[in-house]
Formats: structure tokens, C-alpha cells, sequence
């Protein structure tokens, strides 16, 4: 893949399907104070996007100096660092058959978060080892009448709540005008950056989840088709409550995301895998 057209004054992006959450990647400068705005043309322009990350640097360097991604909202975002990975490499043209390391600078996570990756039949399958989570805590929710203690995963850019099936919230997946009230609230309770809840669903040994995502920077608010950070966050909350490493596909609208996730080790990793759809210049 070479290099996309320039058009003088205007703006080279690439859009990527990560699990289907469909992902544009900005690689022209884009002032930090503009990059919602220049998002939220993108996605207007793209409605299938849900997305938008800034990685100006991805032509640069090498796989272990790796690149940097901002999100517009300056939130964490697994599926965009597994997307600014693949990008990297088919930049710098390096040979991904075998699997390849590469680490990048991510909004939202403080230290360098490190991608795996290699290509097969057009895609790349990835694999991103996850910042650990801040806190793992149940904290007490109340939304129009109701109250409960749900468990709340915080990680540096973005914290999210899981709802299992036995919570009186769970219903609100089927609402999505009130949980889009829901949401908002709680992430202003929590004082987040972003918020996502993950309403999980599990028979036997079979997981199913629906994202819903809202990020304050970017005044995002998405029914993702897949969340990465969303799934390690699963993983984690679940490990810790087993005592034992866990080992999750996830089945999401989009497809499966697969979770391992440690709490001994105080390790976990989401797969996933990325596919191009396009390149774009837009004047």
C-alpha cells in the first residue's frame, strides 16, 4: 500500500475495519483544537464510521520506535491501536507474514502500548496487549427511579460498566433513547473522559455483548459494533471476580473479539483482526 493523495490544503485519511468498528485514520496534520471537528465531518461524510483517530506519524520510524495515535476525544481506543498498527506497517512496508511487533503512543494510556500482527488471506489478525485497569470496583448507579451496584472498570482513558443480564440496567439495551440519557449522566458521575456499558449476556459457555459507547471530548455517542477496550474490560472484571485467568470470545455485533486476561499476571489481550476499505483525500 503506498501513500494516499495529497491535495494541497486538504486531508489524507484511511478507513479500517477492525471487528466492524469501523475506524478512520487521519494522517495529516490536524491541530489537537480541530480534530473533533475535522472527526465529525469525516464521520459525516462516512456515516458507517464510528470512530476517528489522528496518526500523523505513521510513515516514520521503525517497529520498535512505532507511531502515535490521538483519538479526536482523547479517549483510549483498542480496535484504533490495532487499526494504527496495520497502517504502520503497510506504510513502512514491512513484511507482516511473520508476526510483527510494533509499539505506539496512545491517547489515554500513559505508557507505549504494544500491537502483534501479521497478515493472512487480505487482513491483518492483531493482537494488542491492554493498559491495566486503575480500579475494579462496584459502585453505586442510580438512574430515573433505580438504583444498583455495578461493577466499573476504570482505565487511564476511558471506564466502563458492565451490566450482566440479572441487573434491572440491563433493560436499557433495548431502549436506547433512555440508555443514551443513562450513559451521559454516569459518565459525568464518574467524571470520565469516556464511558462505555457493556450489556453481557452469557449461556453456558457462550458470551454475547453490546456496546454502547459515549466519549465527553468528542460528543461521540456510538452503539459500537465491536469495543475493544469495552471486551478487556469484560475480561478483567471477570478474572477478578473468578480469582483465575479467563479466556472470553466475545460474540458482538460485528463479530467475536477473543479476551485473556490474567489477574495474577496482571496481564490481558485482546485479538481482533483489521481490514483496509479505503483511502481518501478530501479538499
Amino acid at each position: 500500500m503506498g501513500m494516499a493523495p495529497d491535495p494541497q490544503g486538504g486531508l489524507r485519511y484511511s478507513i479500517l475495519d477492525p471487528t466492524g468498528n469501523i475506524t478512520a485514520l487521519v494522517e495529516s496534520e490536524v491541530a489537537i483544537p480541530d480534530q473533533p471537528l475535522v472527526a465529525a465531518s469525516i464521520m459525516e461524510r462516512h456515516p458507517e464510521v464510528e470512530q476517528v483517530g489522528f496518526v500523523p506519524s505513521t510513515a516514520e520510524g521503525d517497529a520498535r520506535a512505532g507511531t502515535s495515535l490521538r483519538m479526536a476525544g482523547g479517549e483510549f481506543c483498542g480496535n484504533a491501536s490495532m487499526c494504527a498498527a496495520a497502517l504502520h506497517c503497510a506504510r513502512t512496508g514491512l513484511d507482516t507474514h511473520e508476526e510483527r511487533q510494533v509499539w505506539l503512543r496512545v491517547s489515554g494510556a500513559g505508557d507505549p502500548v504494544e500491537v502483534r500482527l501479521r497478515e493472512e488471506d487480505g487482513r491483518f489478525l492483531a493482537r494488542i496487549r491492554m493498559p491495566n485497569a486503575i480500579a475494579i470496583e462496584w459502585v453505586g448507579l442510580s438512574f430515573e427511579g433505580t438504583s444498583e451496584d455495578l461493577p466499573v472498570v476504570t482505565l487511564e482513558g476511558i471506564s466502563h460498566v458492565v451490566i450482566e443480564r440479572s441487573s434491572a440496567f440491563h433493560a436499557l439495551r433495548d431502549v436506547p433513547q433512555v440508555a443514551a440519557r443513562a450513559i451521559r449522566q454516569w459518565c459525568e458521575e464518574l467524571s470520565a473522559d469516556g464511558l462505555g456499558l457493556m450489556f453481557l449476556e452469557r449461556d453456558g459457555d457462550h458470551f454475547s455483548l453490546d456496546p454502547l459507547v459515549f466519549v465527553s471530548g468528542g460528543e461521540t455517542l456510538f452503539w459500537e459494533r465491536s469495543c475493544a477496550s469495552g471486551s478487556s474490560a469484560v475480561g478483567m472484571f471477570l478474572a477478578k471476580r473468578s480469582g483465575h485467568p479467563v479466556d472470553l470470545a466475545l460474540h458482538e455485533p460485528g463479530g467475536v473479539l477473543r479476551v485473556t486476561s490474567d489477574p495474577e499476571k496482571g496481564e490481558t489481550w485482546l485479538f481482533g483482526s483489521v481490514r483496509f476499505v479505503g483511502e481518501y483525500a478530501k479538499v
